[in-house]
């Protein structure tokens, strides 16, 4: 039976890390088991930072289903397998792995909650061969985590997306404008298909489909052709025209295992193009950080406890080394080697890579028939 396990929150903010740390919390609880919390994910692994998390005292884990962000904070550019350090005025990297696996020994946690996206769970795997006890849960925005069906913090990315094209909608029909909203996605379009079909939109261009922006002027030319003096386009902010390529802002130095490209530009990239060709006025709008913050869904807040509640049962039934995810609609796990795939090598780089398992939108997937039904664009 174990008796003392530990939450780590890694990788970018979402609406839902909360609901997952007190579900675990509170499951744990019911069968005395004590929770804690590694400060700033990996990173606080590797420096051995760690709070108590209780439903009582000083009730760091209690009211905090509704709560954006995480209580225990994250790091996006922590990965101990490389990690960034200064010697002697130089920057160097060193795999740091070995420090974190005594962390947990010395500190006598039995089990690690990993919650995160892809790189995250490559950690998770890499960690559990070297005899560390893990549990995965899938987060991410771009609801991109290889096996499950839906992680938890997309629903509300989804919502607050659909919601700024409500309020797109009424500025491009009064003013007759094409209305641009890039929104995240970097190597999957989930966000930008979904809440294209949610809110109405009119074209969606998304990272699995190159773009012919021919085939984006018609669409607009065609509703024009109809009375329709306005379109709202949705782009993800991985989208890339036909030919070529990903829209990137600024390259950082952060080292192997971490994706090191900021993007940003493609719906201002779009909306420059079709201002020229159509003739009509293009706003572009960046919803960025917005869909990541504030109050889950309330779908999230059940998922995230679903998850939460599931990943702690798991521990308690000693099946170690897996993420919790859902398929068929129903809670289940899978082994943390089936998330990573074929990028096996410990340390490796994790990310949009020939190696990596992420989960992308099939052209056969429901959300592409049910927007190529109704007239979506998406720009093929």
């Amino acid at each position: 039976m174990i008796k003392k396990v530990a939450i780590l929150a890694n990788g970018g903010d979402v609406s839902g890390f909360n609901a997952v740390i007190r579900a675990i919390v509170k499951t744990a609880e019911r069968y005395g088991i004590e929770c804690y919390g590694f400060v700033e994910g990996y990173k606080g692994l590797l420096n051995n930072d760690y709070i108590k998390l209780s439903t009582s005292g000083n009730n760091r884990a209690s009211g905090i289903i509704a709560r954006g962000g995480s209580i225990i904070g994250s790091s996006t550019n922590a990965n101990v397998f490389n990690y960034k350090v200064e010697e002697n005025g130089q920057t160097v990297y060193k795999d740091l792995s070995d420090v974190c696996v005594q962390n947990i020994k010395n500190d006598g946690f039995d089990c690690i909650f990993t919650l995160g996206g892809d790189g995250t769970q490559k950690s998770a795997r890499d960690f559990s061969l070297k005899g560390i006890n893990v549990i995965g849960v899938p987060k991410t925005i771009d609801n991109d985590v290889a096996c499950t069906e839906i992680t938890f913090g997309y629903n509300t990315a989804v919502s607050v997306a659909s919601d700024a094209i409500d309020r797109l909608h009424t500025t491009g029909e009064t003013h007759h404008r094409l209305m641009v909203l890039e929104v995240m996605g970097r190597y999957a379009g989930w966000i930008a298909l979904e809440s294209a079909i949610s809110g109405g939109a009119d074209i969606a261009l998304i990272p699995e489909i190159p773009y012919d922006i021919d085939k984006v002027v018609g669409k607009i030319n065609q509703r024009r052709s109809l009375g329709k003096n306005f379109s709202i386009i949705v782009v993800a902010e991985g989208a890339v025209p036909k030919g070529g390529s990903i829209s990137v802002l600024e390259t950082r130095n952060n080292g192997l295992g971490v994706d090191n490209t900021k993007l940003g530009g493609a719906g201002e990239k779009v909306a420059r193009i079709l201002q020229e060709r159509t003739g009509m006025e293009a706003r572009c709008t960046v919803l960025g950080y917005m869909q990541r913050g504030g109050t889950p869904t309330a779908f999230d807040r059940v998922l995230s406890t679903k998850y939460g509640a599931k990943a702690m049962e798991l521990a308690i039934n000693g099946q170690f080394n897996v993420l919790t995810v859902i398929r068929d609609g129903k809670l289940d796990s899978v082994s943390l080697e089936d998330v990573v795939g074929q990028n096996k090598e410990i340390g490796a780089v994790s990310g949009n890579t020939s190696e990596s398992n992420i989960r992308k939108v099939t052209m056969d997937h429901d959300l592409v028939k049910t927007a190529r039904s109704i007239g979506i664009c998406l720009g093929d």
